[in-house]
């Protein structure tokens, strides 16, 4: 599901469950040693699904740590995300010469709990919900709605180091297209010269789960043969 989101210039794997090959790096042990069962197994399911991605970038699999505010640190020269829900495990990579950041998230298809669509929309994403609610009843607008917000977050957040509150972001969608546009309204500071204000992306439901991606192309786009795609588990 994920290739389909991303640009060809991306590294993307994914897997619908743990296969039992999937396995920590001595350096992430310490991270989940007292973690709960279910825990320790997307954590590492998510970052074998990162280490595939890294081969397919030619680079030699290693360890991915959490940096400030949990952001994974990547090779010099690479960008990326992972992301993780129940029944889904992904991670996405791309050099920098081809883009400049990069970010997923996956989530149920499912409605948000009581309350929560209310506390994360403005109010014209509320209108789009609701009516694409009754219009196309087989998505979750509303859980879809906070899976878009949350890749643009984990896209701008590596790139600027300056957080975002959900209501800085005005986020339109496509259903036809699957895609989606997210337009920054006020960041709570000044921006860096030069930083993005619109993200484009894409988005999926495929098996009950929803997956969105964005991305910022880096300023010369380099021209480069497409990786390929790892999916582990059940068909995507």
């Amino acid at each position: 599901m994920l290739a389909k989101l991303v640009p060809g210039s991306v590294a993307a794997a994914e897997s619908t469950s743990d296969p039992a090959e999937a396995a920590l790096h001595p350096a992430e042990q310490d991270l989940v040693r007292n973690a709960v069962t279910k825990r320790r197994q997307e954590f590492t399911t998510v970052r074998w699904c990162a280490r595939r991605a890294m081969e397919q970038l030619g680079l030699e699999p290693g360890p991915v740590l959490p940096g400030h505010r949990g952001v994974p640190q990547w090779a010099p020269g690479v960008v990326g995300s992972m992301t993780h829900c129940a029944g889904y495990r992904a991670a996405a990579l791309a050099r920098t010469e081809d883009l400049a950041a990069l970010g997923i998230d996956a989530e149920p298809n499912a409605p948000l709990p009581e309350g929560v669509l209310e506390s994360i929309s403005l109010p014209q994403e509320l209108g789009w919900v609701r009516s694409l609610g009754r219009s196309h009843p087989g998505i979750s607008w509303d859980r879809l709605l906070f899976s878009i917000k949350e890749a643009v977050y984990k896209t701008w957040f590596p790139l600027m180091r300056h957080e975002l509150d959900f209501q800085d972001a005005l986020v339109t969608v496509d259903p036809a297209a699957g895609a989606f546009r997210a337009t920054l309204l006020s960041t709570g500071a000044s921006p860096a010269p030069g930083a993005p204000r619109h993200f484009a992306g894409r988005w999926a439901s495929e098996h009950g789960v929803l997956v969105s991606a964005t991305w910022v192309p880096a300023r010369v786009p380099a021209q480069r043969s497409a990786p390929r795609t790892v999916l582990a588990g059940s068909a995507v």
